[in-house]
């Protein structure tokens, strides 16, 4: 008890009482918390009421693996895709680079090729990293790249450690230890990805392992990076939730008993649970510095959390977007849809082509007096995307004028008015529907295929929109 240290929490001022140093605790056969994870049953979310408090740093920041995680479940992107993708994450982080780094593979003349180009760019932000597999000469491929720091799979959970690497727990900490002290030898600063933390033992192997961790970064006086990684998405962010699936819990662990401060931690989501996006708020809020994203979500399984929802979570937390450029969302939708041929469902927030479009009758009469009433924010602002009011038998001719003036972009002496020729034939189209017993709304496309029939005649030339 002598030996525990008295001193100033910088949170609240209040004299703090340094917590036990953690062992590893080296079973002999693996927890893999039954209790919790019956696999022939639904995972269970049990609570003890232990409460941690909120730790918000003051630097807060967003991570991207859209050319890592992001292609391991779609097509590689061709060098170009990536440069292109590069700049946008450039112009979105904005010059204060709240998108701090972006990772890439290296194992491809493709990936390096796509590296090499995003690197002569000569951006701050987002920094160049990557992520390799935990060998010497992986070490000396990064090296020659001039990369500063690299991304490296530690795995942490006993599913992990005695099933897949046949090891013991203090094998694979000596492994892993090994591993990240080669990486410094090189000079290079290590980020260690800890695969399945929601689903590993954080006092027994976690705390103990990352403590080390923090050990030889201060050795070599190189900044070794912690990834806490939910790789099956098992983390909940309920109050009073057991570890190993709290997350406010997990990060209190290593910020507090691991001794990890908040700039050197990141949590990466997955949303197997619908939860990537909350998770990672909460682990901002609980002391992470990072949360690792990709952009629209793409990643394995079910994805990883959407980069494009922590920017709006970021702005919702620090009352400010901090210089990020959040038309540039919208710019990567179509890029994503014209270029890639990637189209978004169309309910998909901040993005999809329906995020912002009312279509219940009496909310479009509201949105047409005030839009504030039915959208969530000026999305024309924010995402260049003016919120829209879908045509149904509620919507008269000024409802049908204002969507073919909002959806095409008809402003000024281009834009049309309720007693357009035009207009006047639309709605006599969309009455007749009705009268026959209609009760939906009448969809973009729909209406788009007739003003296609009819537009010659007026001397409008509109273009078609595709689903």
């Amino acid at each position: 008890m002598q030996n525990r240290k008295v001193h100033i929490n910088p949170q609240n001022n209040l004299l703090f009482l340094d917590e036990k140093i953690y062992p590893l605790v080296d079973v002999k056969e693996p927890n893999v918390f039954r209790n919790l994870f019956p696999y022939d049953e639904i995972p269970k979310i049990a609570f003890n009421d232990r409460i941690v408090p909120h730790n918000f740093p003051e630097d807060i920041f967003i991570t991207d693996t859209t050319f890592r995680d992001g292609q391991q479940s779609r097509a590689p992107y061709t060098p170009e895709q990536i440069v292109t993708i590069y700049d946008y994450l450039h112009k979105l982080g904005g010059p204060n680079g709240i998108i701090r780094q972006s990772e890439f593979f290296v194992y491809s003349k493709k990936d390096r090729d796509a590296l090499y180009k995003c690197m002569e760019r000569g951006y701050k932000f987002p920094e160049c990293s990557t992520w390799i597999r935990a060998s010497k000469k992986d070490f000396e491929l990064v090296k020659s790249i001039g990369i500063r720091e690299t991304g490296i799979l530690v795995s942490c959970s006993d599913y992990h450690i005695f099933y897949k690497m046949k090891m013991t727990r203090a094998q694979a900490m000596e492994h892993y230890l090994n591993i990240v002290r080669e990486c410094l030898e090189t000079g290079i600063a290590p980020r260690c990805h800890l695969e399945d933390i929601t689903r590993s033992d954080i006092h027994g192997f976690v705390i103990p392992f990352c403590f080390e961790l923090m050990k030889l970064g201060m050795e070599y006086n190189i900044p070794v990076r912690i990834r806490a990684c939910d790789t099956m998405g098992y983390g909940v962010n309920f109050p009073g939730a057991v570890i190993p699936r709290s997350v406010q819990g997990i990060i209190y662990a290593l910020n507090v008993h691991a001794g990890v401060p908040s700039e050197l931690l990141e949590w990466h989501g997955h949303n197997d649970f619908y939860k990537a996006v909350t998770n990672s708020t909460t682990a901002w809020l609980y002391g992470a510095g990072g949360v690792n994203c990709s952009l629209f979500g793409i990643g394995e399984r079910t994805g990883n959390t959407p980069l494009e929802a922590m920017v709006f979570e970021y702005a919702q937390l620090k009352g400010t977007l901090d210089g990020m450029d959040t038309t540039v969302i919208t710019e990567l939708v179509e890029y994503y849809r014209k270029e890639i041929g990637y189209k978004l469902p169309s309910r998909t927030p901040f993005c999809g082509a329906n995020f912002n479009v009312t279509r219940a009758g009496i909310h479009a009469d509201g949105l047409l007096k005030n839009e504030e009433i039915y959208n969530i924010f000026d999305t024309e602002k924010f995402l260049n995307r003016p919120v829209l009011v879908a045509v149904s038998n509620t919507s008269g001719l000024a409802g049908i004028a204002h969507w073919m003036n909002t959806v095409f972009k008809l402003k000024g002496d281009d834009a049309l008015d309720k007693n357009n020729p035009l207009v006047v034939e639309l709605k006599e189209w969309v009455d007749e529907q009705y009268d026959n017993g209609r009760i939906t709304v009448i969809t973009d496309k729909e209406l788009s295929e007739q003003i296609q029939l009819r537009q010659e005649k007026h001397g409008i030339n509109l273009p078609p929109i595709v689903d």
